[in-house]
């Protein structure tokens, strides 16, 4: 489906576009492999010389119709899924990146993905330099080095939701030979659309918004298809210089603006597999039929509690980027006008022993480590997602210790804020 279709058009209708005679509905392709008349047909797939499918693990019909709506939504060119937004953000890195390269990276990122990036990846030879996503260009600038091959940061940080200057990192990244990879999971395509902003290639979890329902764990890459791989050549000899394992196949002369993905399919998803499952996909593709609907209603929500919040005296601190007093205020209205994401963080008065006890006091919000679905719910990063992080480390990820993340859902708003303010009476009785 063309581009040319609104975001509420395309959650709805982009990717499956069935024939006469076809489902109206995205079919799940249940099957592991598919059938072919002759030897050679099959040949010519193995050998990347036709496309189609002939094994789930490489592509799916379930899961490219899917992918092509996530496409459609970023503007991109091509996707793919994978098992999780952790694959996701590994096959991006790991497509252009091998023993003895180097990435530079925001600090104010998902602790997972930090300790994906600074523990795992140096495992496999991959080094990162973390900035803080403040930093000025002159300062991102200074952690280039001639090995360096990416630039990384998030839309809306997970969970000290700062806000990225995509601009800024994509004129470092540009003037560096280098695309910007940007995760936008938690505004998603609705609220914000990184390649508008000069990013190369998006990431998702699709286990949070997209799915919305906390049904399925999920992942997905977009390609721009903006970035000139070939003018840095020497860099990427991945996608720029002949493929053995394909017969000497240069992926850019093959596949031009496609090249990106169809390597991180055909080399990273033969190789390591994390494919999402065709079920997953249907049921991902249901929530992005209201994706629309439900980012408007979640931002609504977010915004009035946050507000709530910040009129309390029992609340030490309020971070929302909806706020107009909020340090990421402008950035927020520049690159998200429609709204950010409804997931707020804050801490109370009386530090994290208070915390623990408002969160188990609480009774509409539940203590999950899910968040950005339909059910509002509370974590304690330092406690939970973040654990495995030093203090510092915490700190350089924005993460503070009294931090309590609160993802706001579709529910009536004024019950989500009475269900907040017995729990801080209960805190603090």
């Amino acid at each position: 489906m063309s581009n040319k279709f609104k975001p509420e058009t395309l959650c709805v209708q982009a990717g499956w576009e069935p024939k006469k005679g076809e489902p109206r509905v995205l079919p799940i392709y249940q099957s592991t492999t598919f059938k072919y008349d002759t030897s050679e047909q099959m040949a010519r797939l193995f050998d990347l010389e036709d496309s189609g499918y002939f094994y789930t693990r490489l592509q799916n019909p379930t899961n490219d119709a899917v992918a092509a709506k996530i496409a459609a939504l970023e503007g991109g060119v091509a996707a793919m899924l994978t098992s999780s937004g952790q694959a996701a953000n590994f096959y991006a890195m790991f497509n252009i990146c091998e023993a003895g390269d180097h990435f530079v990276s925001s600090s104010a990122i998902y602790g997972g993905t930090f300790n994906l990036f600074a523990v795992t990846m140096k495992k496999l030879g991959i080094e990162v330099t973390f900035i803080s996503p403040d930093a000025s260009e002159e300062e991102i600038s200074a952690a280039f080095r001639p090995n360096t091959k990416a630039l990384f940061g998030e839309t809306i940080s997970n969970p000290s939701l700062e806000v990225l200057d995509i601009e800024k990192f994509a004129r470092v990244a540009h003037k560096h030979g280098v695309p910007l990879i940007v995760d936008n999971t938690f505004p998603t395509p609705i609220n914000c659309r990184p390649f508008e902003w000069g990013a190369d290639i998006v990431v998702h979890s699709t286990t949070k918004y997209m799915d919305g329902h906390a049904t399925s764990v999920g992942g997905a890459i977009v390609d721009s298809g903006n970035f000139d791989w070939d003018a840095y050549a020497d860099k990427f000899p991945g996608l720029c210089a002949p493929d053995e394992s394909y017969h000497g196949l240069t992926y850019t002369k093959a596949f031009g603006k496609g090249a990106y993905i169809t390597k991180a399919t055909a080399q990273l998803m033969r190789d390591l597999g994390s494919i999402q499952s065709p079920q997953n996909a249907f049921l991902l593709n249901i929530g992005l039929e209201t994706l629309h609907l439900r980012m408007a209603q979640h931002c609504k929500n977010a915004q009035a509690v946050a507000e709530y919040l910040a009129g309390s005296d029992k609340v030490a601190w309020v971070n929302y980027c909806g706020l107009p007093d909020n340090p990421y205020h402008a950035l927020a209205e520049k690159y998200m006008s429609a709204g950010s994401c409804g997931v707020i963080s804050f801490g109370l008065k009386g530090g994290r022993d208070v915390a623990i006890k408002f969160m188990d006091s609480l009774k509409l919000a539940a203590i999950v480590t899910h968040v950005a679905d339909a059910r509002t719910s509370v974590l304690h990063p330092a406690s939970h997602t973040h654990r495995q992080l030093t203090d510092e480390q915490l700190m350089e990820a924005g993460v503070r210790p009294d931090l309590i993340r609160f993802s706001v859902g579709i529910e009536n708003a004024g019950d989500i804020i009475a269900d907040i303010e017995q729990a801080l009476k209960a805190a603090y009785a």
